[in-house]
């Protein structure tokens, strides 16, 4: 028998583990001492997230070091590894504890990503004839970590996970490393000087985003006209609506004519109906859901949602966040039936519990796989911990215990009153609601419901009541399909398969809900964005011009389907179930590579790409020399450049600056003026982004923040 050796994701997890024991701090480690659970102690190490990952195309082959379309396809016959830069030091702790050990306990996020980064670290060891156990908990809390040590699980299912990782990763990879290249070559032979990242999973959703602009821009308003009453009865006025919209002026006038219907007229209350209503309170959250929430309500990014909830969970105070499920099982409702009270006091809103009662709404074994839904945890944090929490951080917090709080709020109750008055044997409709009990909807008041305000309140009104009517005929228009907020994205890559018109495709859509995974959209967005092929203003989701170049180039093309990524998806999840192979999918993914090369030619070929001079190559010379005064700028292909170089003139200008793209035009004002005008989208070290101009002075660039 040896120390086990517990491999956690990252610094943060091992230190929450570490919490739960006895430790010595050790160099890249946590010694724990003997204690019930591990009689001769164990160490507790960490990654840095990927410690391994894959190589790069010319590590595998030094011919695809160029990029080149006669190099086509990259398939390395062996797929090679490497150490992550500025990694080494960490993965030469984790391998020499592994090598000295017989058990090793992946301890890793329960996910498919948390099984690839612990076996990508195994593997790479080397290590032979070792014990592998899973860590398998929804929460950081030390009672629940010590319980998950007790009832660590065999690795069959975490094997299965990382081979379905595996080869989602090799598979986008490759995709990756051979589509981008494929069209970047292609499309910069008709002048347009950029590079176009394809992916998997980004590039359809681009164009699904490129979809909804093409279908703004082409939607041709068409004018409607309704009927409408206004009604005074004895309490007070009303309106209502006759059924239908019709598309001519003169089909409401002739339906006005056969009535007999002009100026004043009596009408008739002739059907009156009250009915009592009630709205649960809403489903607990899952990351997607909660995002959405968040996006809505502080129009936070679904990148910064996912980032604070893991900063919420790895403070012990909500569940694992990346999470797919709304639902709980009996064990997390018993734990929170029991501080129900406790809860209330964190958000001091009392109310009297409804029902102590588990409901099928929220807990339901059956539905709950890996992870259950988005709670908070047994931590009930004092006051100086709430005040310490980020705002983001604290609106989160708060958002999640007010949904779990609501699953013990009475009902939201209200009176829909339904009207129907009759003028000369048409009839017109009206409605109206009266609020008897906010119920759950008082933990949620800063929360504006949009189509409460448009409803106005009706009258006191009786049956068979006369009133007084005039009625109007009212012009409108239909308005064209809104552009997709950040946080709409999450739900359209969810539920993308009402965009495909194929029963069959749609429902594997349905079925592996959407693109990409609970997990992994929000870095899907962000990764578009960082391409330039997206830009988000004021919450409001735009396609840049690079992002239009991409979508009319892959038109037509399988990747611009999210229905082919949903049959690789489909298929990946049998790999994690065991009855799918990685050989069989990786061979699918070459062949679609090979008939991508073959064809794609000549699609890009038939296209003429529309695109603002500034990133069209429309001619080689941008400016005379500032320095030697002899020679001219010249457009190079990675920078600009003196054409008299020859002579000694070392003046150039980097073509990517702080992670911006510059411009013919941005190097002309350098060179006539001294300086651009403001530029949007430089990117720090530290991968914050802002806006600047840039000076040109004693032949160097500065930043000019003024």
């Amino acid at each position: 028998m040896m120390k086990p050796v517990i491999v956690a994701e990252k610094p943060s997890q091992a230190k929450a583990y570490a919490d739960a024991f006895k430790v010595k701090k050790q160099e890249g480690f946590f010694d724990v001492q003997p204690c019930e659970i591990f009689p001769l102690g164990a160490f507790i190490t960490w990654g840095i997230g990927h410690l391994v990952e894959l190589r790069d195309p010319k590590s595998h082959d030094a011919k695809w070091a160029k990029w080149s379309l006669q190099t086509l396809p990259i398939l390395p016959a062996q797929f090679q590894y490497q150490i992550a830069k500025g990694k080494a030091k960490q993965f030469a702790v984790i391998k020499k504890l592994i090598h000295e050990t017989d058990t090793v306990i992946n301890a890793c996020d329960v996910d498919r990503e948390g099984s690839n980064i612990f076996y990508s670290i195994f593997d790479y060891t080397h290590a032979k004839n070792k014990t592998i156990k899973r860590l398998w908990i929804n929460s950081l809390e030390i009672d629940e970590v010590r319980k998950g040590f007790l009832q660590l699980q065999d690795n069959r299912k975490d094997l299965l996970m990382y081979k379905e990782a595996k080869a989602r990763q090799i598979s986008d990879w490759l995709v990756g490393m051979n589509g981008s290249r494929l069209y970047t070559m292609l499309i910069q032979q008709k002048g347009i000087r950029e590079v176009f990242s394809i992916g998997r999973v980004q590039s359809p959703t681009v164009y699904l985003i490129y979809q909804r602009k093409l279908e703004i821009e082409r939607f041709v308003p068409e004018p409607f006209f309704e009927l409408e009453g206004n009604f005074s009865a004895q309490h007070g006025s009303y309106k209502g609506k006759a059924k239908g919209k019709l598309k001519l002026r003169q089909e409401a006038e002739e339906i006005l004519r056969n009535h007999q219907i002009a100026g004043t007229l009596p009408g008739t209350i002739n059907q009156l109906k009250t009915e009592d209503k009630k709205i649960p309170s809403p489903k607990l959250h899952a990351l997607s859901t909660i995002q959405a929430t968040a996006n809505r309500r502080w129009k936070y990014s679904p990148a910064k949602v996912l980032e604070t909830m893991q900063k919420l969970y790895e403070k012990k105070l909500v569940s694992y966040p990346r999470t797919d499920t709304q639902f709980i099982t009996p064990n997390e409702f018993a734990y929170l039936e029991n501080q129900v009270e406790s809860y209330q006091q964190l958000i001091q809103e009392p109310f009297e519990v409804a029902s102590r009662r588990p409901s099928k709404r929220y807990v339901d074994s059956s539905k709950v796989q890996e992870h259950y839904a988005i709670i908070p945890t047994k931590k009930i944090p004092t006051a100086r911990v709430l005040n310490g929490l980020s705002p983001e951080e604290r609106n989160l917090y708060e958002e999640v215990l007010r949904t779990t709080l609501a699953m013990f709020h009475s009902d939201y109750l209200y009176q829909e009153t339904t009207v129907k008055t009759d003028v000369n044997g048409l009839a017109f409709f009206s409605s109206g609601k009266t609020e008897i009990d906010k119920g759950w909807k008082g933990l949620f008041l800063t929360d504006k419901d949009p189509k409460a305000s448009k409803e106005p309140a009706l009258p006191k009104l009786s049956l068979h009541e006369q009133v007084k009517s005039k009625v109007s005929i009212k012009e409108g228009e239909t308005s064209p399909p809104k552009p997709y907020t950040e946080g709409q994205l999450i739900a359209m890559m969810k539920t993308c398969g009402k965009f495909v018109e194929d029963a069959v495709e749609t429902e594997i859509l349905k079925e592996v809900e959407g693109l990409g995974t609970e997990a992994t959209r929000s870095g899907i967005i962000e990764t578009i964005k960082r391409h330039g092929y997206i830009e988000v203003k004021r919450n409001i989701v735009s396609v840049t011009e690079k992002g239009c170049v991409l979508c009319e180039a892959i038109e037509g093309n399988l990747l611009a389907s999210p229905a082919m990524t949903a049959k690789w998806e489909a298929y990946l999840k049998k790999i994690g179930t065991g009855t799918g192979s990685s050989e069989l999918f990786l061979g699918s993914i070459a062949k679609f590579l090979n008939q991508l090369i073959q064809e794609v030619p000549t699609h890009i070929q038939t296209k003429t790409f529309h695109m603002t001079t500034e990133k069209v190559i429309t001619k080689k010379e941008v400016v005379p020399c500032p320095t030697c005064h002899k020679g001219t700028i010249m457009t190079r292909k990675n920078f600009y450049g003196c054409s008299a170089y020859k002579e000694g003139c070392k003046q150039t200008f980097p073509a990517v600056f702080l992670k911006k793209r510059l411009s013919a035009k941005h190097i002309e004002d350098l060179c006539t003026k001294g300086k651009t005008e403001l530029i949007n989208g430089f990117t720090s070290k530290a991968g914050k982004r802002f806006n600047a101009k840039l000076l040109f002075e004693n032949a160097q660039l500065k930043l000019d923040f003024l």
